[in-house]
């Protein structure tokens, strides 16, 4: 078998990881923006590997994202305990309804909108990061950018550390393939009112090529 699959959204979060690499087996691989593409793109690589007889071991979503205030500071990094697809559902007077609660979830290993990390994987990547807040991850199709938004999503996911567009998608391939999974994340920038001036990527980029060797 070969190494690890790492995902990242963009270039810049594989040129990141990269840097901080010293381990050939490790591919890193950026797929594009949001859980479509990540999931598509993520599952067609581990096909391919596979067809080549050198199937991955795991995969990793990877990448920077929000995080909730008080919860884990820019700058910070997260370990994903879960993937959780925070807007697939349906709304309602009452309030969102999430997928599992409308008795149609998706057909995967695991089910529904929440995916939890494997806990082999996630043990390693702890020991390795001792630092990391450890919580859900949120994936969204929109990034939270008011203030409203910001309680809503923190009130219904009162664990979750940090918002991010890929990891649900990931997740989802690498159940598909029967593999595990986690989700590794740097944090640029707190969810809340958007504002592009706060954002600190140069931060949470330096953060994911600090973790890097952890990938090994």
């Amino acid at each position: 078998m070969s190494g690890l699959l790492v995902v990242t959204a963009v270039p810049a979060e594989a040129d990141a990881i990269r840097a901080g690499l010293a381990d050939p087996t490790v591919t890193v691989t950026p797929v594009g923006v949001g859980p479509a593409v990540a999931a598509a793109a993520t599952a067609r690589a581990l096909a391919l590997a596979e067809v080549a007889g050198q199937p991955y071991r795991a995969v990793i979503s990877a990448g920077v994202a929000g995080g909730f205030a008080g919860r884990v500071p820019v700058g910070g990094t997260v370990l994903g305990t879960a993937s959780i697809a925070a807007d697939l559902g349906a709304e309602a007077p009452e309030g969102f309804i999430p997928i599992d609660a409308l008795g149609m979830p998706p057909a995967l290993l695991g089910g529904g909108s929440t995916i939890v990390a494997d806990p082999e994987l996630l043990a390693a990547l702890r020991a390795a990061l001792p630092d990391a807040v450890i919580g859900p991850v949120l994936t969204v199709n929109t990034v939270t950018g008011t203030a409203v938004s910001t309680e809503l999503l923190s009130k219904r996911h009162p664990d979750a550390v940090a918002e991010a567009m890929e990891g649900y998608g990931v997740a989802v391939a690498a159940a598909q393939a029967g593999l595990p999974f986690a989700e590794l994340r740097a944090i640029s920038n707190p969810i809340g009112p958007r504002d592009r001036n706060s954002w600190r990527m140069r931060e949470a980029l330096a953060a994911l090529t600090e973790a890097a060797p952890a990938l090994t």
